[in-house]
């Protein structure tokens, strides 16, 4: 089974403090994941996250896929990073590392996923079919999203 990889950088024209302030709310995922994932979180996280944290959410990635995810959020440098990985969902494996530099034209952020398709053979197969192109085009709208969010 292939480890899957993608990376991703956003320059966002916003101080370090701004961005660390919105990407480290729980509460702010839902309004970067596509409206037809129909993304909900079904626990009530703090505002701000801190390495422990669990998060649990209902979403539906494909009509008529209902699925739950239980992430937990498993390091956290302030202002630096933070890192989630999928306790419990939709994948065999999944490290999410979301890091925030400063540069002299605002936060370069850059998101690096790595993620392993369960069931073997058959897993393989709906990650070339679907998978692929479902995760990347969730990058896509975030990027999207982010760019209008963020552009004064």
């Amino acid at each position: 089974m292939a480890l899957h990889h993608i990376r991703t950088e956003q320059l966002l024209p916003i101080s370090l403090e701004e961005a660390w302030d919105f990407f480290s709310s729980p509460r702010n995922l839902d309004r970067i994941t596509p409206e037809d994932m129909k993304m909900t979180i079904t626990n009530n996280p703090s505002d701000k996250m801190f390495a422990g944290q669990i998060i649990t959410y209902k979403i539906k990635p494909f009509p008529f896929v209902h699925l739950n995810w239980v992430t937990e959020i498993t390091h956290v440098r302030d202002s630096d990073y933070f890192i989630d990985e999928q306790r419990f969902g939709p994948y065999a494996f999944w490290h999410h590392k979301h890091s925030f530099e400063e540069t002299d034209k605002g936060v370069l952020m850059v998101d690096d996923l790595y993620y392993k398709m369960p069931f073997g053979f058959i897993g393989t197969i709906a990650h070339e079919l679907a998978i692929r192109k479902k995760v990347k085009n969730i990058f896509s709208f975030r990027y999207k999203t982010l760019e209008k969010y963020f552009t004064k």
